[in-house]
């Protein structure tokens, strides 16, 4: 990978919709040869995929919270119960495996505390937990999908 590709890489992160004509424009290519690095970063796993970034506020998302999740079982059979638990759990949009006190660590968004209140029952019932505890996001002061990409 070279500048080029991490400048398309930057413009993509910025804005998955621009035109390969504008990206080539940008990093000084014609339109063929960036769509051929578009493609080669695609089929190298660099690119994972396209989404759109939604704004949960204006889907009456209104809360975000931190589900620390420590269990004193740590068994193959038991680690995939959590697994098929949470994926079914469509409020959490990051689940992660974690090392240190606790271990794993959800990101959940929803409407507002009784919307989160259901979800913990349904957490509590789907899978057998030594521990949870939330903390919840009063303000977000910075929130980015956009990867660094200046050590690359």
């Amino acid at each position: 990978m070279d500048q080029t590709d991490i400048k398309i890489l930057a413009l993509l992160q910025k804005d998955a919709t621009c035109s390969v004509a504008e990206i080539a424009e940008q990093v000084h290519l014609s339109v063929t040869p960036c769509w051929r690095r578009i493609q080669k970063l695609k089929d190298d796993g660099v690119i994972a995929r396209n989404a759109i970034l939604l704004d949960p506020r204006a889907l009456g998302l209104n809360l975000t919270v931190f589900v620390s999740i420590r269990t004193s079982q740590h068994n193959e059979k038991w680690t995939q119960s959590l697994i098929n638990a949470v994926m079914a759990l469509p409020n959490v949009v990051e689940f992660h495996r974690m090392a240190g006190d606790v271990d794993y660590l959800l990101k959940v968004v929803v409407e507002d505390m009784a919307a989160y209140d259901r979800f913990y029952r349904r957490l509590i019932g789907a899978v057998d937990l030594l521990d949870v505890s939330a903390s919840f996001s009063m303000e977000v002061i910075k929130s980015t999908t956009e990867l660094p990409l200046d050590s690359v």
